[in-house]
């Protein structure tokens, strides 16, 4: 492969070099699904976002970010042993920040559902993203002394109430496969001091069941806290996660009494947060801050197909507080849906010049949207779109893209070597882009592109949704080789060349400026030696 001479200048040139001013307030908005995934945890630390995330169910990732519409930077932190009771079905971390030190609670198993175990990770040091070790298999049963027969444990989650810690999960009562929600006292962040008690029954109300139906079992899981008033507000998922009657229901306690009697609790007698006939499988949340502290975030996933599975992104809307304390969700946003970004977030600015020529081995610099195997880089290049080498769970295609991260151009000049491995179809540069999100054409700009399989290059845009071709030109490029594939725009002209050569000249005036990166449609290619410049317009 031909190598551009020069090291990757990333105090220099990975940043634009200068930004220009405005005096117009302009609104931020953002389009929701915003990331590929489940179980979405994230916790806002100082100034930054930290998300914590299952790598193909063989590992944990923490991503870190200034902002919570993106989820930043991302370092594995930990990987599954080859074998054990935690060496697969790697299942909803959580970062959480106990008595000074930073934990991560995930649940695994050894490859078999009826095995998994609730465990703990410690941090080394006080970074979230450094190194882990793990503290191993928490107890979930109901011999704390003898530790016998420990059971089946899911989506545990930590939490201090009226000064003492707790564990809450969801849990087989036995060896059936039935998830009641669990609490048990701890004495460490990683020990479980009492025996478990379970919350609640899982079918008081037909919403709560598997289908919603009465032939089906009750089920809870996914416990998350809110604390308002003087009462811990539990939120749980229920019904099935594979379903689109997926939800959110509620319980109640007031701090000041025991969690640990279940009389305790009061239920909501209705859904907190149900789906709609455009966003459904909503369930699994998280809660953060906006990044000025003056708004409430629910994060959630939902699903992206209504036959049953576990392909599913997550989705984020603010929520307000009713005026008997509890919280307001109102109802799932839909896909593509404008939202204004949460108070305090900024960016993208404008830019100037970008290169990466990925020599550092990483994408720190890029915005990925698509299933979150199918990005990494290696010999010096990104791969979009290719089997993961490991780790691979719940995956779908979304016509995989990346931008370059927190900058935006108007008149440019844009360049990159691509390379189709496999599939055959489109693989280019996307460029004034707004509104991205997960999904086949879920973004508002242009794309130009290389298509092997017939030999055409092909000018489009999309609108959020739907795709219209501009041109398609065949031109006899290396269909199986690296390609030199540039576009210029200038005003409403946009010249795509090929190899050096000029094969498209179109006027299209849609959309003025936005966000660049690389774009592939159900291909695997590798792009290197990235540049995008601005230009004056004329």
């Amino acid at each position: 492969m031909r190598r551009t001479t020069g090291l990757f200048m990333a105090a220099l040139l990975a940043f634009p070099l200068s930004a220009e001013a405005t005096d117009a307030p302009v609104v931020r908005t953002f389009v929701n699904p915003v990331y590929e995934g489940a179980d979405p945890w994230v916790v806002k630390h100082g100034h930054s976002y930290y998300y914590c995330r299952s790598e193909g169910d063989k590992g944990v990732s923490v991503w870190k970010s200034p902002h919570l519409t993106d989820p930043g930077v991302k370092r594995v932190v930990w990987t599954c042993p080859d074998r054990g009771w935690n060496s697969a079905q790697l299942w909803a971390p959580e970062l959480h920040y106990v008595q000074g030190k930073w934990y991560i609670y995930y649940a695994a198993s050894d490859g078999h559902n009826a095995n998994h175990r609730a465990g703990v990770l410690e941090a080394v040091t006080d970074d979230p993203q450094g190194e882990y070790v793990d503290r191993g298999m928490l107890y979930t049963g109901d011999d704390v002394k003898g530790e016998t027969n420990n059971r089946w444990a899911i989506d545990a989650t930590p939490v201090t109430i009226n000064g003492r810690l707790y564990l809450i999960w969801s849990g087989w009562p036995d060896e059936r496969d039935i998830q009641y929600l669990y609490i048990a006292r701890m004495s460490t962040p990683y020990t479980v001091a009492s025996n478990r008690v379970k919350l609640c029954e899982n079918d008081t109300y037909l919403w709560e069941r598997v289908d919603e139906s009465l032939s089906q079992r009750g089920l809870h899981e996914a416990p998350q806290v809110l604390k308002r008033d003087g009462r811990v507000l539990l939120v749980y998922s229920c019904s099935g996660s594979w379903q689109e009657s997926y939800k959110l229901g509620l319980l109640m306690l007031n701090e000041d009494d025991d969690p640990l009697e279940p009389a305790n609790w009061r239920k909501l007698d209705r859904p907190i947060f149900a789906p709609t006939e455009e966003t459904y499988g909503t369930g699994h949340c998280s809660f953060v801050t906006s990044p000025d502290g003056t708004e409430d975030w629910l994060v959630y996933h939902a699903k992206r197909s209504r036959k049953h599975g576990w392909e599913r992104a997550v989705f984020m809307q603010p929520f307000t507080w009713r005026p008997d304390g509890l919280p307001d969700f109102g109802r799932p946003v839909a896909a593509g849906q404008p939202l204004p970004v949460p108070s305090g977030e900024t960016g993208p600015e404008p830019g100037d010049e970008f290169i990466d020529h990925f020599d550092a081995g990483n994408w720190d610099h890029w915005r990925y949207y698509g299933y979150g195997r199918y990005i990494w880089v290696d010999v010096g290049a990104l791969s979009l779109g290719g089997t993961p080498k490991w780790g691979n769970a719940n995956h779908y295609r979304s016509g995989e893209k990346a931008l370059v991260r927190g900058y935006e151009w108007a008149d440019f000049e844009a360049s990159v070597r691509v390379r189709v491995l496999s599939g055959g179809r489109d693989a280019g540069i996307l460029f004034r882009v707004q509104h991205p999100a997960v999904g086949y054409d879920a973004q508002k700009g242009y794309f130009a592109g290389l298509i092997p399989r017939t030999r055409q290059v092909v000018l489009g845009k999309t609108d959020g949704a739907n795709w219209k071709e501009l041109a398609l030109v065949p031109h006899a490029f290396d269909a199986e080789g690296w390609n030199d594939l540039a576009v210029e725009a200038r005003g409403d002209r946009i010249i795509v060349a090929v190899n050096g050569r000029q094969v498209i000249t179109a006027e299209d005036g849609d959309y003025k400026r936005g966000q660049v990166g690389v774009r592939v449609v159900d291909s695997h290619a590798r792009f290197d030696d990235f540049r995008v410049r601005k230009i004056e317009g004329e």
